[in-house]
Parts: C-alpha cells; sequence; structure tokens
C-alpha cells in the first residue's frame, strides 16, 4: 500500500513541486492550500506524514501541527519560508519532527519524508519477542515499545514519534553519555547533521517540559556539557 502524504502549501508553484517529486517515488498526495481545508481531509482520513507550510492563509502551520498533534503522532515537516531560528524552535516545540527552509532541494525533501516514515513505521511493527522485553522502566516511568505508550506516575505521556524515540535510546542505553550527532543519525539515519542543527536540543527541551525535568537538577535527562545526553543507570 502507498503511504499516503499530506502537503498543506498555499504557493501552487511550490505544492506542485513537492507532489511531483513525491508522486515519482509512488507516494499518493493530498494537496490543500488552506489549514481548513486540510482539517476536514484529516478528520476523516490519516495520512502517514504531513508537510506544513508556516505561512498559511487562514491560521498559522504551528496552529495546525498543534491541532494534529491533539489526536495524531504521524510524522510532520515544517517548511519555513527563511532561514530563522525562531519559526524551527517553535515548529520543534509544537510538535514537529523535521523542518526544511524554502528555497529547498526537492531530492532533499524526499530523503528527509522517507527517514520519518522509515522510522515512524519502525514504531508500529509487532514484534515477536515477549511483551516483557519490550518495556522499560526506570523510577517513575514506564515505556512499553512494542504498543508505544510511556506513562509518567501512572499518567500517559503524549509524545511525538521523535520524542519517543530520543527517549527510548536515553532509556536503552542509561548511564552512558550519547551524543547529539550520535542521536541524530540513530534517529534519521543519514547524514545531513551539522554541529549548527540544533534539532535534537529543541526535542530535548520539550520532552523535559512533558517529564517535568529541569536543567539545573534533572531527574530523568541529564546534559553532560560539551559530550551530549543521558539518563543515569541503577
Amino acid at each position: 500500500m502507498q503511504d499516503k502524504i499530506l502537503i498543506v502549501e498555499d504557493e501552487p508553484e511550490i505544492a506542485d513541486l513537492i507532489e511531483t517529486y513525491l508522486k515519482n517515488e509512488d507516494f499518493t498526495v493530498f494537496k490543500f492550500n488552506s489549514a481548513k481545508a486540510a482539517l476536514e481531509y484529516i478528520n476523516t482520513n490519516q495520512p502517514d506524514l504531513a508537510i506544513l507550510d508556516i505561512m498559511l492563509p487562514d491560521m498559522s502551520g504551528f496552529t495546525l501541527c498543534q491541532k494534529i498533534r491533539e489526536n495524531h503522532t504521524y510524522p510532520i515537516i515544517m517548511l519555513t519560508a527563511k532561514d530563522e531560528e525562531t519559526d524551527k524552535i517553535t515548529g520543534l516545540t509544537l510538535g514537529a519532527d523535521d523542518y526544511m527552509t524554502k528555497p529547498f532541494r526537492p531530492l532533499e525533501l524526499i530523503a528527509r519524508v522517507k527517514s520519518q516514515l522509515r522510522r515512524y513505521k519502525k514504531y508500529n511493527l509487532i514484534h515477536s519477542e515477549g511483551e516483557d522485553k519490550n518495556i522499560i522502566i526506570y523510577l517513575d516511568l514506564i515505556m512499553n515499545i512494542k504498543k508505544h505508550e510511556c506513562l509518567l506516575n501512572d499518567i500517559p505521556l503524549t509524545l511525538t514519534p521523535t520524542e519517543f524515540l530520543i527517549l527510548q535510546i536515553l532509556l536503552e542505553n542509561k548511564g552512558n553519555v550519547i551524543s547529539a550527532e550520535e542521536m541524530f543519525h540513530k534517529i534519521w539515519q543519514d547524514e545531513y547533521y551539522s554541529k549548527s542543527n540544533n534539532t535534537i536540543t529543541v526535542h530535548i527541551r520539550h520532552l523535559r517540559e512533558k517529564l517535568n525535568d529541569t536543567l539545573d537538577n534533572p531527574k530523568y535527562i541529564k546534559t553532560i556539557w560539551g559530550v551530549g545526553y543521558k539518563i543515569e543507570g541503577e
């Protein structure tokens, strides 16, 4: 079955360009030029990934991202009009998994779409191992990898796919420091990382907020300055 990609972009030339490249890779594309039309589609359909422009005529892409995250966990890639750090950080904080700055190279966007889909599908595989092998317990945190669920003090955490995988990587490597670059490659499995890329930093910040963690006195995720992040071993 072909993966379904939602495009919400009000510039016809850009929307058509993305659609052409996606269709060339055998994706099914649903294209909208407004948030309202996209929400009507989302309410009755389940895409596998969404590509959202920030500047939309009726609603910002940030708000649309928030609305999607209220009920869905599929990957979201944001398109930013200019290389503004605040736009990137805002999008990632609100639940986006990745971002691209216009103008962008279509082939790089396709690579990122494929990377996000590979990672997301990994969560939905049914493993043959016993369920206990898929459960990680640390302090008040319980992660069920097979069911893609995470509980904090018995209360479900709403995590994006990227946040879930970051936490999983840290929990599976308790006691060991994982660098931002290593974590980036574990998640995206490609080479477009650069030292100025703060994607992991933003996701860690948002994850800490959901865990009620603090940077100064962390209970779960500890920053090892200049090296990376870790969760203490027990």
